[in-house]
């Protein structure tokens, strides 16, 4: 690392878990610096499993309800994170791109990543529980470094 560049920050990305976090998920996570979770988490408990491996932003799936996470989680959350504008929502078209940087978004089970001419990068994470490619079981690993993206991809996963 050069003098004044700052450490690599490492973010798990997940969506549509559904009440089940596999070892490879939970492997995978490990030693992230943030985890982000666009919706259909579906367990309290498995909430709260991530946020014994890092601090947990999470937005609320179609198969989530407030009352089980508190009313601090709603369907569309945004925070500014390693220096970047953030947007997570379990619906790709209720995103607003060209206002942040990184955009996470679920529900399809089916992973991608693609940057908008706004320079936006989007990220669907796919799913570790129920994949709908033939991928299999993924997610997705973001780093950040110096208020900028040095990586993105998809991880799949082992079954």
């Amino acid at each position: 690392m050069a003098e004044g560049d700052s450490p690599i920050m490492r973010v798990g990305v997940v969506s549509d878990t559904h009440g089940y976090l596999s070892q490879s998920l939970l492997a995978e996570l490990e030693g992230s610096d943030a985890i982000v979770h666009a919706g259909d988490i579906c367990s309290r408990t498995h909430l709260e499993r991530l946020w014994q491996i890092a601090p947990v932003h999470l937005c609320l799936g179609n198969n989530d309800w407030s009352y089980q996470y508190g009313p601090e989680v709603k369907q569309f959350v945004q925070f500014t994170l390693g220096g970047l504008r953030w947007q997570v929502c379990h619906y790709r078209e209720r995103l607003d791109l060209p206002v942040c940087d990184i955009a996470v978004c679920g529900h399809t089970h089916r992973p991608f990543i693609e940057t908008t001419p706004y320079g936006t990068i989007v990220m669907n994470p796919g799913s570790p529980t129920f994949p709908r490619t033939q991928m299999g079981p993924t997610c997705g690993r973001v780093l950040l470094q110096d208020g900028k993206v040095v990586s993105a991809e998809i991880v799949e996963l082992q079954e």
